[in-house]
Formats: structure tokens, C-alpha cells, sequence
């Protein structure tokens, strides 16, 4: 047996026989919940067990759970195939239906029948049927001493043979992923569901309430939620949007706990969380909060104050940007809070010191040492050499790839040219009538005059923060010819481009292909981002990819190293968008000095911070009518309106809109955040500052029943009181 395929067993064996994580720490695969983590989750209040929570014999709540889709979590409420997930999930979708005439983000949306749901072409909904530890058969073959290309290659053959061999309905899909920096693999069998409808959604005054300046923090005030339903053909099996189709069936849906949550109150998540880093060496840390980081903050706060100026001015361009402008600005405000919680924490001292004993451990082990006694040397060497490459990509990525419109889309164009250079006209037809779907609802949120804006603030802010020799010479030449003025660069660069005009684009690509690739080829735009983008692979990218490959090495070796070396402590898997639970407790925390969060917030914080008239913290007149007469139904607590409750579970992107599950197997919220201060937890889970945040789901309730006169939707859902049971 091979290193990597005995590698691949060591972390069942050593959760089974190590210490206990921090309670809320890890995010966690469910086909091993019986055996690492059902007894102490029952220690710390939990009354179901692990086949109630994951089971392919019977309906369990990972049936209730949906990947909504692929890029959020929602979970499944109702025998009708209802689901429940956040406002920010499903804003595209609402954002989609919205018009002037029709403000769905500003005032609301409500079906009051099946037949008043709303399709949304694209959005799955994607549910689990098993799934299984396939890593000795992906692993057959991989030794030491393979190169990464040479690994990967042998490894891919095995995934399709892999794939192909398990078992698996007509209508059934496999998906295979690496776990533990590539030492174990596990397939996930799945049924997708394409036919998902619209039902409901607060307005942004409910739903996004607090908007940027209450992302990622506590005290929270938001009721981020929004419903949709899954529709199935009429054998309950998925089928693609047909007015015949019929609501989705489950195997098994949440019941929902009016009784509330109070301080230490258990809480189990469970969703498809999307990306952590929890075993970079102390060098990766420090590069990201001191190089990387920075680098990506200041170009997002550069575009955002644009956007941000140009949305306040004008309803349309509201409308148009709202969602652009929340994809940007929950990752610039995410870096910030990661930045600042691992230096409150001092998480890379506490890396550092881990290390030293991992060297201790390593001198007091001979085959240990020769084994492992290289990786943190290794590490240093690679991320100093990574530094210069890392700053100039970072900014690169968020000018050209993120940030300015016109450049993202010069990339597309790029793909056309070298289809039509691979594959001729019929290469070009396929390639352009892809693209012209994309272009047709791009063109539909797409305002010039402010990517120019961004344009020439970004560029004057990339040329003045990295080396003159990663400015490639025809981007130098297009400024002294334009005064060196950044705005009139961007004049001349944007306002001539094709690229920057719907009709002419779509010209473009329904035109002769020879004829529209020359066009191309001559574009400003497109000359612009393909010098910046050449320069940028010969210097920057190929450079990089070389120094990724070793470090992608290095941090598979060094994490079977850590699992090997302290068979004393209890690993988990990195989050890599499959399906995870974590468990922890309503818990208050103290970020700072004289400084302590209490777990709930209630309707009067919202009162306190609204504002009239202001787009971030404008109540709607209904609910503050509804505040004043205190009329909250049967969802009220002692005279007050619950809203969010924070607890100390593991979560990052992809948990939102994830169930926050009681003792018992019952909703009680739905997660949408983290606490400002605990954003590390991606890389650094710290229980002292870690917080995930949810809706109280009695606010949720109360906003459909009592402010959207919506209680149809209620009674379809099993409420419950578990707490009067005892």
C-alpha cells in the first residue's frame, strides 16, 4: 500500500482515538457521525441520533437539505417541496423579476398560489442520496515521487472509471471530490433538480436591512431569508420547467420550533460550506494579511465608493447594480474583518508556536524527521519566493478580473478569437451563440459611463502600486496619449470599444466570423486587456503556476504529516462545497475590551437603527405599524419580536441560508453570516471571537404570516413546541 492511500485512513483513526475539537470547531462529514461525532454532540444537549440526522434507509434531515444553486444552502419546509433560504441567496432571482413597475427588491414579492410562482431558468436545487469513501480506488496507482502533473493525470483516469462503477439511479449524478489536501476521496451521489420557483421574498427594507454597514458584524438586524419551491415531474423525479410539473415531494422536510433559543441551547448546521484553509503553514498567513489582503481590499473600496455614489443617485442604476454591488462588497468587507481577527487573536504567533512543537515532535522521531523535517523550511523558501508574484496577481485579479466590466469581458472575447482560430466559423458560431445569452443580460445591468469611472480609478491605482515592469508598454503608451489622464484614458479606451455597446456586440457575434474577429482583434478594449493580460501570464501567472504546483505538494505532504505526527488531536477536512454539519451553542462573546455581545437582538434594535428615507436602514411602514401596536401573532417573546440569534458553529460562503437545527431535529433559524471579528474562521477558528449568525426563524414567521398576510405558506409547515415537552 502506498503512502497516499495509507494516509487517506489516518484521520478516521485518529478522531476516533484523539482529544475532543473545541465545541463549534469543524466542519464535518455526515456518513462518519455515528462513530467521531454523535456522543458528543449528545453530551453537549442533543436528543436525536446520528441516523436521524444521516441515514440512506430512511427519510433524515440531510433529505431536508438542498444545495441551492451551487453556491448556497436551503432547506426543505414543507411536505410541498417549499424551501427556505436567505435574501442575498436568492437576490439574482429577485433582482431578475424586478422592474420599475414591478420592485420586487424594494417593495417585496409574494405568490399567493402555485400558479403565481415564478421560474428561474438555471437555478438547481440539488439534493444528496449517499455518499461513499472511494479513495482507495482513486488513489490506485499514485506513488511517491510522481510530479503534479503526472499525480493528477493517474488520478483523473481512475475518477472516470470510478464514476462509471458506482451504483446509481437513471436520474441519479456522481460527484467525486478530494478531501485532506488531496490524501482521501469521497463521492457524492445526487439527484438535481432544474425546475425551482420563486415564492416569496421580504423587501430589501426586511431582507437586507443594515446592508453594508451591518455585513459581517453583531448585533444583527436582517431578516435575510426568501422562499422558493422545488417542482418535480409528475413521478417526483426531476424533470426540466414545464407548466405540468408539480411540487416536489421530500423525503423528509424540517419541522419548525416556535418555543426559541436561549443562551447554550444546542445548534447543528448543516450545509455546503465552500472554501476553508484551516492547515496553512504560519507563511501563508502571514502573506495573506500582509500582502495579499491589502492589495484586494484597496481595489474594492476604490470601486465601490464609484458605485455606491452613482446607486444613491439614480433608482435604475439602484436596481441595475444591486446585485453586482453586494457580490463586491461582502468580500471587501469579509478581507477587512479577517485581517483584523487574526491579529486580535494573534493567530500567527499561535501558528508559529504550533510549528515549533511540530519541529519538537519531529526531533523526537527519527523516520519522522526524514520524513517530514524539510516541509516548514520548504514552505518559507516558497512563499518568499511567491511574494512579489502574489501582490501583483492580487491586483491583477481584482482590476481585470473582477472590478472593471469591459476587462472580464475582454477575456470571453479572447475565447471566441482563439475558437474561430481552433475551430473556424463553425468553432466561432458555437462559441458566440453561447455568449449570447450572457451578453443579453449583461447589457440589462450595465451602465458605461460608470465602468469608465471604475476604469480609470483602478487603473490609476494599479500603475501607482505595483513595479513599473508588470505595466506592459502599450497601457503606457495609451496614457501619455491621453494626457496622462486616467479619465480620458478610459474615454478612449471604453467609449470606442465595441464592447462597451449592446447593439454592437450582438452584431459582433451574429456577424461573419472572419469579418467579426478582425473587429476584435482592432477593438481598444480588447487591445487594452490583452496586453495587460499577456504581460501579466509571462511575468506573473506562468511564474506563479510553477511555485503552486510545489506548494500544493508540500501542503499534502505536510497535512498527513500533522495527522501522522499528533495522533492526539482530532482533524477535519478543509470545506471544499460539499455537504457538512457543525455543531455548537447559542453563545454571547466579547470582541474587545468592556465590550460583551448578548446572543438575540429584537425587533426594537431594528426601530433603533431605522432611518427614513435611507436605503440601508428604511423600515418599511408596515412593519413599524406592526411594531407600535406590538401585534407579532404567536411569535412573540415576553412582549418582543426575536429577529437573530448568534451561535458558536463553524460555518463560512456556502453555509448561507443553511438550517440552524435544535436538539431535536427542529428549525429554529437560518444562517446568513458570520460576527465581523470571527471571519478568519476560514483559516484560523478561534472559539473566543467565532460566531455564525442567524435569523430567529419566529421572525421569519412573523414577516410571512403577520407582515406579508402571507400565512398560506405557514400552513403548510408543521410548527412545534419541543421545549413545552419537558
Amino acid at each position: 500500500m502506498n503512502q497516499f492511500i495509507r494516509f487517506s485512513l489516518l484521520p478516521l483513526l485518529f478522531v476516533l482515538l484523539g482529544k475532543p475539537a473545541f465545541a463549534g470547531e469543524g466542519m464535518w462529514l455526515p456518513l462518519f457521525l455515528k462513530s467521531l461525532n454523535e456522543a458528543e454532540m449528545q453530551q453537549m444537549g442533543m436528543k436525536i441520533s446520528a441516523e436521524d440526522i444521516y441515514s440512506v434507509n430512511k427519510g433524515s434531515l440531510k433529505d431536508a437539505i438542498v444545495h441551492f444553486g451551487g453556491f448556497c444552502t436551503s432547506e426543505i419546509i414543507s411536505p410541498n417541496g417549499l424551501m427556505l433560504t436567505n435574501h442575498h441567496c436568492g437576490y439574482r432571482q429577485i433582482q431578475s423579476h424586478t422592474s420599475l413597475e414591478n420592485n420586487y427588491l424594494k417593495n417585496g414579492f409574494w405568490a399567493r398560489n402555485y400558479q403565481e410562482e415564478l421560474p428561474n431558468p438555471g437555478l438547481t436545487a440539488t439534493l444528496i442520496v449517499r455518499i461513499e469513501d472511494v479513495s482507495q480506488q482513486v488513489l490506485k496507482g499514485v506513488k511517491d515521487g510522481m510530479s503534479e502533473n503526472e499525480r493528477q493525470s493517474a488520478i483523473d483516469k481512475n475518477l472516470t472509471s470510478v464514476k462509471a462503477s458506482i451504483a446509481k439511479k437513471a436520474h441519479e449524478e456522481v460527484v467525486i471530490r478530494p478531501f485532506f489536501k488531496g490524501n482521501q476521496y469521497f463521492a457524492f451521489v445526487t439527484v438535481v433538480y432544474r425546475d425551482v420557483r420563486l415564492v416569496g421574498a421580504p423587501p430589501e427594507g426586511i431582507g437586507k436591512f443594515g446592508a453594508d454597514t451591518d455585513n459581517w458584524v453583531w448585533p444583527r438586524h436582517s431578516g435575510d431569508f426568501s422562499l422558493f419551491r422545488i417542482y418535480a415531474g409528475k413521478d417526483n423525479l426531476p424533470a426540466e420547467y414545464s407548466e405540468d410539473n408539480v411540487p416536489y415531494q421530500p423525503k423528509h422536510f424540517l419541522p419548525i420550533s416556535v418555543d426559541g433559543v436561549e443562551e447554550g441551547d444546542f445548534t447543528l448546521v448543516f450545509g455546503f460550506p465552500g472554501r476553508t484553509n484551516e492547515y496553512l503553514p504560519s507563511h501563508a498567513i502571514e502573506q495573506l494579511v500582509e500582502v495579499v489582503n491589502p492589495a484586494r481590499i484597496s481595489v474594492r473600496e476604490t470601486a465601490l465608493n464609484i458605485m455606491d455614489a452613482a446607486m444613491k443617485k439614480d433608482e435604475k442604476v439602484r436596481i441595475q447594480y444591486a446585485s453586482k454591488q453586494a457580490g463586491i462588497a461582502n468580500y471587501w468587507k469579509k478581507w477587512m474583518g479577517e485581517n483584523m481577527g487574526l491579529k486580535s487573536t494573534h493567530a500567527l504567533d499561535k501558528k508559529r508556536k504550533f510549528e515549533e512543537k511540530f519541529t519538537e515532535k519531529l526531533a523526537s522521531h527519527q523516520q519522522h524527521k526524514e520524513r517530514f523535517g524539510h516541509l516548514l523550511t520548504e514552505f518559507e523558501r516558497l512563499y518568499k519566493e511567491m511574494a512579489p508574484y502574489a501582490h501583483v496577481n492580487a491586483y491583477h485579479g481584482e482590476v481585470m478580473g473582477r472590478n472593471i466590466e469591459t476587462m472580464r469581458n475582454v477575456g470571453l472575447m479572447n475565447r471566441l478569437v482563439n475558437a474561430y482560430e481552433n475551430n473556424g466559423e463553425e468553432g466561432f458560431k458555437n462559441f458566440a451563440g453561447r455568449l449570447n445569452g450572457y451578453f443579453q443580460n449583461f447589457f440589462k445591468n450595465y451602465q458605461p459611463s460608470i465602468d469608465q469611472d471604475i476604469f480609470a480609478a483602478l487603473m490609476e491605482l494599479y500603475m501607482n502600486s505595483v513595479d513599473a515592469q508588470y505595466v506592459p508598454d502599450y497601457v503606457r503608451e495609451q496614457l501619455r496619449a491621453s494626457g496622462k489622464s486616467y479619465k480620458d484614458m478610459a474615454q478612449k479606451v471604453l467609449a470606442n470599444s465595441i464592447l462597451t455597446d449592446k447593439d454592437k456586440t450582438m452584431a459582433l457575434l451574429q456577424g461573419p466570423a472572419e469579418e467579426a474577429v478582425a473587429k476584435i482583434k482592432e477593438d481598444p478594449a480588447f487591445l487594452f486587456g490583452q496586453a495587460m493580460n499577456k504581460l501579466h501570464d509571462e511575468k506573473v501567472a506562468n511564474k506563479m503556476v510553477g511555485i503552486q504546483d510545489q506548494l500544493q505538494q508540500l501542503q499534502r505532504s505536510y497535512m498527513a504529516a500533522l495527522m501522522e505526527v499528533f495522533p492526539d488531536k482530532r482533524f477535519y477536512p478543509d470545506a471544499n462545497g460539499t455537504m457538512r454539519f457543525t455543531y455548537g451553542n447559542v453563545k454571547s462573546y466579547q470582541p474587545r475590551d468592556a465590550v460583551k455581545y448578548l446572543p438575540m437582538t429584537y425587533l426594537s434594535g431594528v426601530m433603533e437603527k431605522y432611518i427614513e428615507g435611507d436605503y440601508e436602514f428604511d423600515v418599511p411602514d408596515r412593519l413599524r405599524e406592526l411594531y407600535a401596536s406590538k401585534d407579532y401573532g404567536p411569535y412573540g417573546e415576553d412582549g418582543r419580536m426575536p429577529v437573530c440569534f448568534i451561535g458558536s458553529n463553524h460555518t463560512t460562503g456556502g453555509n448561507s441560508g443553511s438550517p440552524a437545527i435544535d436538539a431535536h431535529g427542529n428549525l429554529i433559524g437560518l444562517n446568513f453570516d458570520r460576527g465581523w471579528e470571527g471571519t478568519m474562521s476560514d483559516i484560523n477558528y478561534d472559539p473566543s471571537i467565532c460566531r455564525n449568525i442567524m435569523v430567529d426563524i419566529r421572525y421569519v414567521l412573523f414577516i410571512v404570516d403577520k407582515f406579508a398576510d402571507a400565512g398560506h405558506l405557514v400552513k403548510e409547515m408543521k410548527l412545534v413546541h419541543p421545549k413545552k415537552k419537558k
